[in-house]
């Protein structure tokens, strides 16, 4: 199971799209739904059958933020984390070749969506914490081991 982490701005993401989801796409596909309903035989009714789809896809994903919500503990940016990579960090690490990379060390539920994030969990990230400027990184994946260095570490404040 992933780390039950999350950033205030990922918290606050997950928390509209469950408002958008009741508040606005469920009313809208409940209504389609009624209506297609109300022409008659639902068995060749296209209409209410895409609805009622949908309508159960909605349901699914409100249970499942309901739920994940309740267990996410929100990390917020502390000045202690000034000079290290910590949950939260954006992070930028070059190689020996010069290649470059910077991403956001974030908690499952954000990286999707995102090329610039990268889970908690993941082995890069597991490398990076308690890092500063200028260590080396070893990382150890199914793919190899690859040695990285720190060059830039911030935080959104």
């Amino acid at each position: 199971m992933a780390t039950p982490l999350i950033t205030r701005q990922g918290f606050e993401k997950l928390m509209q799209e469950l408002d958008h989801l009741w508040r606005v796409e469920r009313p809208e596909v409940t209504k389609m739904v009624t209506w297609a309903a109300s022409l008659g035989d639902r068995s060749e009714n296209a209409d209410y059958q895409y609805n009622k789809k949908r309508l159960r896809e909605i349901d699914r994903r409100v249970r499942y933020l309901q739920k994940r919500l309740d267990s996410l503990k929100v990390v917020d940016y502390h000045p202690d984390q000034d000079g290290k990579v910590f949950f939260g960090a954006w992070v930028e690490i070059e190689n020996d070749s010069g290649e470059t990379k910077r991403f956001r060390i974030a908690g499952y539920d954000e990286i999707f969506d995102r090329k610039d994030y990268i889970s908690v969990d993941a082995p890069m990230a597991r490398s990076l914490l308690k890092k500063e400027v200028d260590d080396e990184v070893v990382v150890k994946t199914e793919a190899g081991t690859f040695v990285w260095y720190v060059s830039a570490i911030e935080y959104e404040k």
